[in-house]
């Protein structure tokens, strides 16, 4: 479970943001609407705690991840805050399957390649594990992202952008996705967009 209180943000004197307080339950979807300057990535960021908030408090599982230092933080955010970015980011010079895998590294988890396998079987990818992920489909990197952003069965899952320029049959593809891995490993999951295709879809959302 996710929940915020409160949260601010400042850059610089002139332009700051006050963020409504929200909760997101286990297996909840929450969707967070806005355009462009109303502070959606700022949001994002302060929820994986990539930013700290000028005030306020952001829980996970009655953990306030504003009081961690910033080596808790790190360690926090990998075994417990899946990220999916707007574009991929991957290492190159690794397999598809070793950018997964990276993942468990990261947390200072065992390596669980049968996981991978079968987040790749589940996802549509399962063939692509020996190539190298610049060698894939734009969409095939997509549902890459969210098998890596699920690898350690994080609490929470947040997407950036997720469907902005995808065509209506693959926004539903990905949504359908994205809901399925929340439900299945109980975790919260947080859109976060303008693409206002999606309000139809998210019961439970917020608009900036």
């Amino acid at each position: 479970m996710l929940v915020t209180n409160q949260l601010t943000f400042q850059y610089g004197p002139a332009k700051q943001f006050a963020f409504p307080d929200m909760r997101c339950a286990d297996r909840e979807a929450l969707l967070i609407l806005g355009q462009s300057g109303t502070g959606k990535t700022t949001l994002l960021h302060l929820l994986a705690l990539l930013l700290r908030p000028k005030s306020g408090a952001v829980t996970v599982n009655e953990t306030d991840l504003t009081k961690l230092s910033p080596a808790e933080t790190v360690a926090f955010r990998a075994k417990h805050v899946g990220i999916i970015y707007q574009k991929p980011h991957f290492v190159s010079s690794l397999s598809v399957a070793d950018n997964l895998l990276l993942a468990n590294y990261l947390a200072s988890k065992p390596q669980h390649t049968q996981r991978v396998r079968e987040l790749a079987g589940q996802l549509g990818f399962g063939d692509q594990l020996s190539k190298k992920t610049h060698q894939l489909s734009q969409g095939e990197q997509q549902r890459v992202s969210i098998a890596r952003a699920v690898m350690n069965q994080p609490d929470v899952i947040l997407a950036d952008e997720p469907t902005s320029s995808l065509d209506d049959e693959n926004t539903n593809r990905v949504v359908t996705l994205l809901r399925e891995q929340s439900e299945q490993i109980g975790a919260s999951l947080i859109v976060v967009t303008h693409d206002q295709r999606l309000k139809d879809v998210f019961s439970n959302r917020i608009n900036l």
